[in-house]
């Protein structure tokens, strides 16, 4: 864990605009001289709290876009100390993984993405995904029984209103038909070759084994405009054991949606990669924004569009999806609120046809997304989505 920290103390600069109190630097470098001497490491660990939890005072002030990134930066820091302060006990590694992962989801990077690399050293020594001999077939035989007894449901495509599919289509006629358009299409075949494709490696006992350790946000609630909804921080393992393994009678819903998670554990992010078609577009790959929606049978995204195009793509279980063209806006009454201003507040499987008469008259395409399949969903364009199983879904945003 030490080799991940710069080799001398002076070689840790910690450097803040007038944002953050010079009190505030000073006990920053208190801690790290603590934790470089190796000493008093329970004043070190003490100390590295405080910083925790003054800076998550700012965090939690207003808007999360006004949030300034100093602060982001002192609480990674922060993150960085305890974490590396419990390293010293054998008994910690588990805390100091998910002080790491608090520093990676609320935090910004520092020192050439430490936190990263630190947790990589700390699951690898853990090796948390072993479970004990003894209860290791029960669990998986249990497993077994449950996720068999979760058949996906079936979806009706009505005729004539079925987005078109293509199999590997060239970079130029992709271009052509579908992008410069701006028309939808299911794009097959291009990620057969993906890891976590070809292979069907994505199971639960996988993912428990990769990431089960690991801090997350999820949200609860079948869908995100519910009064209801609301968002909590798990490990993996705990929201696999509560809402994947276990969903009889669950309520509310557990979806673990729209997270860069391959940011967060670079494993799963190597059985995937960024589709070809991606390089049509204006930006750098690094523009390309990630996120996986992982979640049980009956999660919900509601009627909304998205500022930039999306190859949704489909690696386990099934989802049904509608969409409507942007022409079609009027008629999908969007909220009029800031907050919701994408969103529309048609119920769409259970349209209250009283108060919004005209949805009825929308025209829309929709689809069953099946492993393998690649929707591409242009810029703007309003989309409903319906899991019909334990699902798993990689979005790639691009410009």
């Amino acid at each position: 864990v030490l080799a991940v920290l710069p080799p001398r103390l002076e070689d840790l600069r910690l450097e803040f605009n007038k944002t953050v109190d010079k009190s505030l630097v000073f006990l920053l470098r208190q801690t790290v001289e603590l934790l470089y001497e190796d000493r008093d490491i329970a004043k070190c660990l003490q100390l590295s709290q405080t910083i925790i939890d003054f800076s998550w005072e700012k965090l939690n002030i207003g808007t999360w876009r006004e949030v300034d990134k100093e602060w982001r930066r002192v609480y990674s820091y922060g993150c960085l100390f305890k974490a590396a302060c419990l390293c010293k006990e054998e008994t910690a590694v588990r805390e100091a993984i998910k002080t790491c992962d608090m520093g990676l989801l609320m935090g910004a990077t520092i020192l050439d993405n430490i936190l990263i690399r630190l947790v990589n050293i700390l699951q690898h020594h853990k090796n948390t995904g072993k479970r004990p001999l003894e209860d290791a077939a029960s669990h998986q035989e249990s497993s077994r029984k449950k996720l068999s007894a979760v058949l996906p449901s079936t979806q009706e495509i009505r005729p004539g209103m079925a987005i078109p599919r293509v199999r590997c289509p060239s970079l130029e006629h992709f271009r052509a038909q579908y992008l410069v358009p701006q028309k939808p299409v299911i794009l097959e075949g291009i990620v057969d070759h993906w890891p976590a494709v070809r292979d069907c490696k994505w199971s639960v006992e996988y993912i428990r084994n990769i990431a089960g350790c690991r801090t997350v946000p999820v949200e609860l609630g079948s869908r995100y405009t519910d009064e209801q909804w609301s968002q909590t921080l798990m490990t993996v393992d705990e929201f696999i054991e509560k809402y994947i393994l276990d969903q009889e009678d669950q309520n509310p819903i557990g979806y673990l949606a729209q997270h860069q998670l391959f940011e967060q554990i670079p494993e799963l992010r190597r059985d995937i990669d960024i589709p070809d078609y991606c390089c049509l577009g204006a930006g750098n790959e690094d523009e390309i924004t990630i996120n996986a929606w992982f979640g049980p049978k009956g999660t919900v995204s509601p009627l909304h569009q998205d500022p930039q195009h999306n190859f949704l793509t489909q690696v386990v279980g099934q989802k049904y999806i509608r969409l409507y063209s942007p022409e079609q806006t009027a008629k999908l009454h969007p909220h009029s609120t800031q907050l919701l201003h994408n969103t529309s507040q048609v119920d769409v499987e259970n349209p209250d046809l009283v108060n919004f008469p005209e949805f009825q008259l929308a025209d829309f395409q929709e689809c069953t997304l099946r492993p393998g399949d690649v929707l591409f969903i242009p810029v703007k364009y309003w989309h409903y989505v319906r899991s019909l199983d334990i699902s798993f879904s990689v979005s790639f945003w691009w410009s």
